[in-house]
C-alpha cells in the first residue's frame, strides 16, 4: 500500500519538472497552473501518509525524489525572480530602469 504514497511523490516530481520547463520558456500562466496541481497532489499525500507509511527502500527513493524537486523548486525561483521584480517595480508605480 506505500507504494500510492511513492507514487504521489514521483507524481510531484513531474509536475515540478514540468512547471521547470514551462519557467524556462517563460511561460509563467503554465507555471502557476501546475504548482495548483501539486498543491493538489501534496493535499492528496497528506490525507494518504495518515493511513500508510514507507518501507526503508522507499524512503530513500523519496529522499533522491524530493532532492529533485528541491533542485527544481530552486532553478524556478531563479528564473522568476527577475518577473517577480518587474512585477514589484510595475505594482509600486515604478519605471524600470536600463543600464
Amino acid at each position: 500500500m506505500s507504494t500510492t504514497l511513492l507514487n504521489y511523490y514521483e507524481a510531484i516530481e513531474r509536475a515540478s519538472a514540468e512547471m521547470l520547463e514551462a519557467a524556462r520558456t517563460g511561460n509563467w500562466d503554465e507555471v502557476v497552473k501546475l504548482e495548483g496541481a501539486c498543491a493538489v497532489l501534496i493535499s492528496q499525500l497528506k490525507s494518504a501518509a495518515q493511513n500508510d507509511a514507507l518501507r526503508a527502500e522507499e524512503a530513500k527513493a523519496k529522499s533522491k525524489i524530493m532532492q529533485r524537486i528541491l533542485l527544481n523548486d530552486a532553478e524556478i525561483r531563479h528564473l522568476a525572480e527577475p518577473w517577480l521584480e518587474d512585477l514589484d517595480q510595475m505594482m509600486n508605480g515604478r519605471p524600470k530602469v536600463l543600464h
